[in-house]
């Protein structure tokens, strides 16, 4: 029988290949199954970006390749980002996989499957396929709560930071036409979704293969006008690819949701540089002024990378002395990991891991008592709420989340007092803030 288990690992944008995978599988027939002992087929779409995400791929590729202990006629099939970085390597390390296919190999892989236990597969085991860009053309079956979803407008990238592995395993920039994506998110708010986040590698860099800079304002404009889904949301803004045109898109269209994720990386000069990032401190500070003038009250989400090859005490010393400048609503720290072929690698001066982490740690526990306060400035206000549905902290609490909380990423608002659906809006009123999440109780519920 057709049948298939799909499990995926990593980001968001990993995501939607697996929606494509499931959807594309679905189309021709075959059928998904929840538990991996009912399927004939096993799928595992992997991260390759760092080493804890390659150690947890390995791992999923071992569990699931336990099943076929019991059931030898059971086929396993790794495909993504991990297939992309280390190709034949895994041929010879992982002889329990049946079938390898490279992060470009989504539309080939209802026919590969079909090919599965044929003799002449049995010696193709890897398939890295020329470069792809997905289109609404392609079926997709969402993985999100019916709601939400996520939209993926290009692929690739050019920038080519000294840490980041992903143009040699996505390629280059690739951008999908306005037009393409306008089809795409029509046919998901059919569908029932009321908020679409818009990701990328780099969200900013839109268009820029095509000949054009700033485009993704026209296609915001184009979303705009060409759907009524209510929030629009935007990850993985690179800092010197803000606009002041795009700030006022936001302030001007209540349906873009003010919230900006910034990937920062560092403040320091000496480390971006390093990083080979475009900008320098006083370009931050520049641009949080600039979006906090024109869009009042807009939250702010970044991510910092600790324990870069060359840091100094000195340099997170200049990190968590911006923290209570910057006021960040939501941050996320991370430990360099030293990436086989980045440029990283061969720097000098690595940092003991050890120390990596205790200076994450002093990170988090600065932000810890920033996020506190500055969630406090919610408290007695009315939101309006998306509701997700019942908590995953207690089944007598309802969970949701403000136009200040991404999905899946950062805090939520949780009901105490009130009734109401999984997709709706309502609006909350905020008794209690926490360094995480909010608490309310509906004042007033129905369509915005």
């Amino acid at each position: 029988m057709k049948t298939f288990h799909l499990v995926s690992l990593g980001c968001p944008k990993n995501l939607v290949d697996s929606e494509l995978v499931y959807g594309l599988l679905l189309a021709q027939g075959w059928q998904g199954c929840d538990l991996p002992d009912e399927a004939a087929v096993l799928i595992i779409n992997t991260c390759g970006f760092i080493q804890s995400a390659v150690e947890e791929s390995i791992d999923e590729i071992l569990r699931l390749a336990s099943w076929k202990q019991d059931d030898p006629g059971k086929k396993l099939v790794v495909i993504g980002c991990l297939v992309q970085r280390y190709r034949r390597r895994l041929v010879e390390e992982l002889p329990e996989v049946d079938l390898f296919v490279g992060t470009e190999g989504i539309t080939s892989l209802p026919e590969l499957l079909a090919g599965l236990g044929r003799s002449d597969m049995a010696e193709r085991k890897m398939v890295l396929p020329d470069r792809f860009l997905m289109t609404a053309a392609l079926p997709r079956r969402l993985s999100t709560p019916f709601f939400r979803a996520w939209m993926k407008i290009t692929e690739g990238c050019d920038n080519h930071c000294s840490y980041c592995l992903i143009p040699s395993i996505r390629g280059p920039l690739r951008s999908r036409e306005i037009e393409d994506l306008v089809i795409e998110a029509d046919r998901l708010e059919q569908g029932g979704v009321r908020e679409i986040t818009l990701v990328a590698q780099d969200l900013t860099a839109y268009g820029e293969d095509r000949g054009g800079r700033g485009q993704l304002v026209s296609l915001l404009k184009a979303l705009l006008s060409g759907t009524s889904i209510p929030w629009l949301r935007l990850m993985y803004l690179y800092p010197s690819g803000i606009t002041d045109e795009l700030l006022h898109l936001a302030r001007a269209e209540p349906r873009i949701v003010p919230y900006f994720d910034i990937p920062l990386q560092h403040v320091s000069d000496r480390v971006l540089r390093a990083m080979n990032r475009r900008y320098a401190r006083a370009d931050i500070e520049q641009l949080l002024g600039r979006i906090r003038t024109i869009v009042p009250g807009a939250a702010l989400r970044t991510t910092f990378l600790v324990g870069f090859p060359g840091e100094t005490e000195a340099d997170v010393e200049q990190l968590l002395e911006f923290l209570p400048i910057a006021r960040f609503d939501h941050l996320g720290v991370f430990p360099y990991a030293n990436e086989e072929g980045c440029a990283a690698e061969q720097m000098a001066d690595h940092v003991a891991e050890a120390e990596k982490q205790h200076r994450l740690d002093a990170v988090l526990t600065a932000q810890a008592d920033i996020s506190a306060n500055t969630q406090q400035r919610f408290v007695g206000r009315v939101e309006r709420v998306l509701v997700e549905g019942v908590s995953r902290e207690s089944e007598l609490l309802l969970e949701g989340r403000t136009r200040y909380q991404a999905p899946d990423i950062d805090g939520c608002v949780l009901i105490n007092e009130g009734e109401t659906s999984p997709g709706e809006f309502v609006d909350v009123e905020i008794t209690e803030a926490h360094v995480y999440d909010l608490v309310g109780r509906i004042v007033t519920s129905g369509e915005d």
